[in-house]
């Protein structure tokens, strides 16, 4: 008996033991109280706590994590409606504050940005709102992480989901949009056109520069060529005539060295005489003493037969 009294105590000390166990998991952090009173964070490990006096008043993760709100209704500052949800990145530093700054702390969370969105989009017109989104989430950040540090709360991004204007602005913007793309479709094509034109003029500005430098290169060609004709046709007479007034004066000195007496020589201008007149010339001119030499030809020629 006293035996089984024995391992029935051993038994129910290694239940309570047991139950008094706690193993923290990474990442996290448990809020222990004693006596209804903060008593200390467990981190990551092995812990025991008190039997019936100590207890585990909150468990808190320490990972960063996301907070994905609803849709709230803002109002801009040209009395524009909208509709916008945020998201928010978030991550617990302290988890005694987490535990005891504030009841519920995402919603107080979720709230605060509610209002912050609220206050901000108040004083923005509908278009700045659409294209500031980076400077939203900035002073969205900024305020909330202030109003979250005495929670525990380290907010590290704010960004908006979504921007939902009313449907007859949408269709308006739509409708504003299509005519910015006609336009710049339009500007653009114009600017083709134009740029067309202008390669088309210097191209035939350059085509007319080319011909006219192939014309004038030709016709200097041209001027070259008939000038060379020119000058070997008067080299070629020059040499005719030289040749002809080297024959006749070849011939005269042939007929000086044979003797001839001055009646050949008068015959032989004669017959240079005849030869000119065998041409185109419709008049000649006899020289004065052509009768004594034909007397001279008839005698000459009495005595022959």
């Amino acid at each position: 008996m006293p035996v089984l009294s024995l391992i029935l105590v051993l038994i129910i000390i290694a239940v309570i033991l047991f139950m008094c166990m706690n193993i923290v998991p990474q990442e996290n952090e448990y809020v222990v109280e004693r006596l209804g009173k903060f008593h200390a964070c467990w981190k990551a490990g092995l812990h025991f706590k008190v039997p019936f006096i100590d207890r585990v008043a909150r468990r808190v993760l320490m990972k960063e994590q996301v907070a994905d709100f609803a849709p709230q209704p803002v109002i801009t500052k040209d009395n524009v409606t909208m509709q916008i949800d945020s998201v928010v990145y978030f991550k617990i530093t302290d988890a005694r504050l987490y535990a005891y700054g504030v009841e519920n702390p995402i919603m107080a969370m979720e709230n605060l940005t509610a209002t912050t969105l609220r206050n901000i989009i108040g004083d923005m017109e509908l278009d700045a709102t659409l294209t500031s989104r980076e400077a939203i989430n900035s002073q969205m950040l900024q305020t909330i992480d202030l109003a979250t540090d005495p929670w525990g709360i380290k907010v590290t991004r704010v960004e908006l989901k979504n921007i939902q204007p009313p449907a007859a602005i949408r269709e308006s913007m739509e409708k504003q949009m299509k005519a910015e793309r006609e336009k710049r479709a339009a500007i653009l094509t114009a600017e083709g056109e134009k740029q067309s034109m202008i390669l088309q003029a210097e191209g035939r500005k350059e085509s007319a520069v080319l011909n006219a430098e192939a014309e004038k290169q030709a016709t200097i060609l041209a001027a070259e060529a008939q000038k060379e004709k020119e000058i070997r046709e008067a080299e070629g007479r020059a040499e005719a005539i030289r040749q002809v007034q080297q024959a006749t004066a070849d011939g005269i000195r042939a007929l000086k060295e044979a003797g001839a007496d001055e009646a050949v020589l008068k015959m032989k201008g004669y017959e240079a005489f005849t030869a000119a007149a065998n041409g185109q010339a419709t008049k000649i001119i006899v020289p004065t003493d052509i009768a004594s030499i034909l007397g001279v030809v008839e005698a000459v020629k009495e005595g022959t037969k």
